[in-house]
């Protein structure tokens, strides 16, 4: 988006202080009234400290968070990366519809491992939910993700045809 795309409101209010050294305008007035900003919440009790949604749709855009493969009330955390893979993509795919879209329209996803080795059997379940939709793909080993039980971690960005 360009500067001059963005005009931010002249008022008392406008240049907060919203954290240590962070100064971020009150209100954005758009131009484009078709970039409405839509959040799908994840349901997840921290989403107001941390400040996240589980989605956001921009337009015709669909950005889906870092999916960890968080389970419903009472069920077990599958042990294997390839059932936690899978749990992630579900969450995804039930992120993309509650923002419109669907795995069809997915154009890139981004996995997260914290062991290399399980990259044939992650790579297996993404390729189960997305072998025909065949997104721009990125895999990486990291050190650790926030739950050590967690083997993967998947983000999806998409972008609907208008």
């Amino acid at each position: 988006m360009r500067r001059d795309d963005l005009r931010v409101a002249r008022d008392a209010d406008s240049d907060v202080l919203r954290g240590p050294g962070v100064h971020l305008p009150q209100r954005i007035h758009r131009r484009d009234a078709s970039a409405v900003r839509i959040l799908v919440p994840s349901g997840s009790p921290y989403e107001q400290t941390v400040g996240f949604s589980r989605a956001v749709r921009v337009g015709n855009q669909v950005f889906v968070a870092g999916t960890a493969p968080v389970m419903p009330e009472g069920e077990e955390l599958p042990g294997d990366a390839y059932g936690q893979a899978r749990r992630c993509l579900q969450i995804i795919a039930t992120a993309l519809l509650e923002a419109g879209a669907t795995l069809e329209d997915v154009v890139r996803t981004r996995i997260f491992l914290t062991d290399a080795a399980d990259w044939e059997d992650v790579g297996r379940a993404h390729g189960e939910f997305f072998g025909e939709i065949r997104p721009a793909s990125t895999m990486l080993a990291v050190a650790a993700l926030l739950d050590p039980r967690w083997r993967v971690e998947i983000e999806a960005d998409a972008l609907l045809q208008m």
